[in-house]
């Protein structure tokens, strides 16, 4: 039997329908088992408690749990790795953070290329960290800082957790859009940094505000300049770099992205349930805590910020010839 023509193209565009139709039904139960969110630091730190308070909370909207797992190791490539290399069906995520962005020109050898491998969900935070001194330095603002330093080249050093990590980077974006020359001291973590920077072994240390804010309302340590582009609510008192060195940002953030050719359908509905999760007032105390500040938009969006972090790292980490330990 010979079909009419209008009928045949009628079936052929049903038929041709059927896989979009299948992805966005397979969306609209999605999950339907656990999904793993991989962390790419220990459990404890800023990132990993983020990354659990999000996970809580799409766990109770989306009634699958969403499993915090910790992969720490090679300054979180491993977890990348792992995540590039998953199936992209939705069910493995990974917490991007600006350590991929940095990663991608600090390692000349990774088995994934960052930007194609990983697709942007959503960007969920970003974070302060705090400039402070240790007070035998004999200035109390950014300008005084610069003045001083500028005034002792080669006299003032700068702490930071290990070379390549998101304090030693601000600070050296610091140098270059100040002008200044701090002496880089790496350290293995942010613990021994710190204690030497009450010692007065070191005189600057770029750090988190969690860790510093102890000892800032001690005045054990003084904090010169918050690193956001506008102030922390956790320190509203203090400036941010950027009111002294115009445009000057180097916060920390991190975002939820997932493997290369993931059903845009489950990247869209997963963007729309992190931003439902931003607008809750849980989500923004729990981020508060920490002096965070939620971030949110499009997958497209959080793509941008991806490439302009990715391409602003590139230059400080070429410029200052760092290496990874």
């Amino acid at each position: 039997m010979t079909l009419p023509r209008r009928r045949l193209l009628h079936l052929a565009a049903g038929a041709a329908a059927l896989p979009a139709l299948s992805r966005f039904a397979w969306a609209q139960v999605y999950p339907t088992r656990h999904v793993r969110i991989v962390v790419g630091v220990a459990a404890g730190g800023p990132n990993d408690v983020l990354a659990r308070l999000l996970g809580q909370w799409l766990s109770e909207r989306l009634g699958q749990q969403f499993i915090i797992e910790n992969r720490p190791g090679a300054a979180t490539n491993i977890a990348t790795e792992a995540v590039a290399k998953a199936p992209p069906d939705g069910y493995t995520l990974l917490q991007v953070s600006s350590s991929n962005a940095g990663n991608a020109t600090l390692y000349d050898r990774l088995n994934f290329n960052f930007i194609r491998d990983i697709a942007p969900i959503a960007g969920v935070v970003r974070l302060p960290l705090v400039m402070v001194i240790n007070p035998s330095v004999p200035v109390k603002t950014i300008p005084e800082f610069i003045a001083y330093a500028k005034a002792n080249p080669g006299k003032l050093n700068m702490a930071s957790p290990g070379n390549g990590s998101g304090p030693h980077l601000a600070g050296e974006l610091f140098k270059t859009m100040a002008g200044v020359n701090l002496i880089h001291v790496p350290y293995r973590g942010a613990a021994p940094a710190l204690t030497d920077l009450l010692g007065g072994q070191v005189q600057v240390y770029f750090t988190t505000t969690v860790a510093s804010i102890q000892y800032i309302k001690a005045g054990t340590v003084r904090p010169l300049a918050v690193t956001t582009p506008s102030r922390s609510e956790a320190l509203p008192d203090v400036p941010t770099v950027a009111e002294f060195v115009p445009g000057y940002d180097a916060s920390p953030w991190f975002g939820v992205g997932a493997p290369k050719n993931t059903p845009t359908e489950i990247v869209d509905k997963l963007n729309r349930e992190i931003n439902a999760a931003l607008a809750d007032p849980k989500i923004k105390a729990g981020f508060a805590e920490f002096g965070g500040s939620p971030i949110g938009g499009t997958p497209a969006d959080f793509g941008k910020l991806i490439g302009e972090e990715t391409e602003k790292l590139a230059k400080v980490i070429r410029a200052a010839n760092i290496k990874p330990e």
